[in-house]
């Protein structure tokens, strides 16, 4: 059994390398913004700036799409939207099974961004027999006795735990022996599956750990920063001592005595 993300090939079909694939989400929704203020065209600099990366890997990665734009013109936005969603195998409804129904799989099952990106909420599943028939987002949620069947009904190969942490590798090895072959994983914990099954994982707690050590770091250079504006003050030293201005008891300049 791995542990975590499976190890797979560097490359998948087409020879698109792993780091392009994780980029193509960033490209689309930096293109599906563009498309959706009805811009044509986008230049490489303009797109790379709005997806975060720089515009020679951007041109890279495109190149693995047979995309090389126009010269002067830049990408046509509508055609690298179907491009990079067929890449991606969005232009198909991939039915999704949310499993553990709490404050955050409640949250995902309302999330409206799920449809319009190809995916489709199959079924919300819970092991509360209480949560069984509860409607949420519109779907009544269903036991976990039903797990199994509910996958193979609806054809499922996605699921999602947003269970507690010391039930989501019990969900994991279920969903994976009734065919679920890719997971996103809320859960607080790392899991083990076999090859050829994929896991993202979503841990937002760590997340907000790496946000601190920026703040953190932040705070840092700014106190070195300063610092290092303060004025330095050189210290006061006495004058040295003048005998000319030394007096005697009666007021006169003592005597210098000869060597």
């Amino acid at each position: 059994m791995a542990t975590g993300r499976t190890h797979r090939p560097a490359t998948r079909s087409r020879g698109i390398p792993e780091a392009t694939v994780a980029r193509l989400p960033l490209y689309l929704r930096a293109l599906t913004a563009l498309s959706e203020r009805s811009v044509p065209t986008v230049s490489s600099e303009e797109l790379a700036a709005a997806a975060g990366v720089n515009s020679a890997k951007l041109r890279k990665d495109f190149s693995y799409l047979g995309s090389y734009g126009t010269r002067g013109v830049g990408y046509d936005v509508e055609y690298l939207v179907y491009q990079i969603s067929r890449e991606l195998g969005l232009t198909q409804d991939w039915p999704v099974v949310i499993v553990g129904i709490g404050n955050l799989g409640a949250a995902l099952a309302n999330y409206g961004g799920f449809a319009s990106r190809g995916f489709r909420v199959a079924a919300l599943i819970d092991a509360d027999p209480a949560m069984a028939g509860k409607p949420v987002a519109g779907i009544a949620v269903q036991h976990t006795d039903e797990l199994e069947k509910i996958i193979t009904d609806n054809g499922v190969s996605i699921g999602v735990i947003a269970t507690p942490a010391g039930a989501a590798q019990q969900v994991c090895d279920r969903l994976v022996a009734a065919g679920v072959t890719s997971i996103l994983n809320f859960a607080p914990t790392v899991l083990s599956v076999p090859e050829g099954v994929d896991v993202r994982k979503v841990d937002l707690s760590i997340e907000l750990q790496i946000l601190a050590f920026h703040e953190q770091r932040k705070a840092g250079e700014e106190a070195s920063s300063q610092d290092a504006a303060q004025p330095v003050t050189p210290p006061v030293r006495p004058a040295p001592a003048d005998d000319s201005d030394r007096k005697g008891p009666d007021g006169d300049v003592p005597a210098v005595m000869p060597a």
